[in-house]
């Protein structure tokens, strides 16, 4: 498995860590990605937070058309991963 946290990736997570707002970030991102790659990361963020509340995968798969694996792996790391979707969450519902 190739090192993931790597030169490029730590630059690419430092800036958009120092972005400063929401439509700074959008635009980089709009930028950087595809808007099927966006889609795609929306989509699973969507499933994070979707299986945060405790709704079936039948139910995230037709809201978010992501595939039930797709869904189990984002689950899987949620409860098993690295803690970043956990903070993520976190701070999400702070400002909900």
């Amino acid at each position: 498995m190739a090192n993931w946290l790597n030169e490029n990736s730590k630059d690419l997570f430092t800036t958009i860590a120092n972005l400063n707002d929401l439509e700074e970030v959008a635009n980089f991102m709009r930028d950087l990605l595809t808007i099927k790659e966006i889609d795609t990361l929306s989509s699973r963020w969507r499933a994070a937070r979707l299986l945060q509340q405790g709704v079936p995968y039948t139910e995230i798969e037709k809201q978010t058309g992501l595939s039930s694996a797709t869904i189990a792996r984002v689950n899987q790391y949620r409860e098993y991963g690295m803690g970043g979707y956990k903070k993520a969450l976190e701070e999400s519902e702070k400002h909900d």
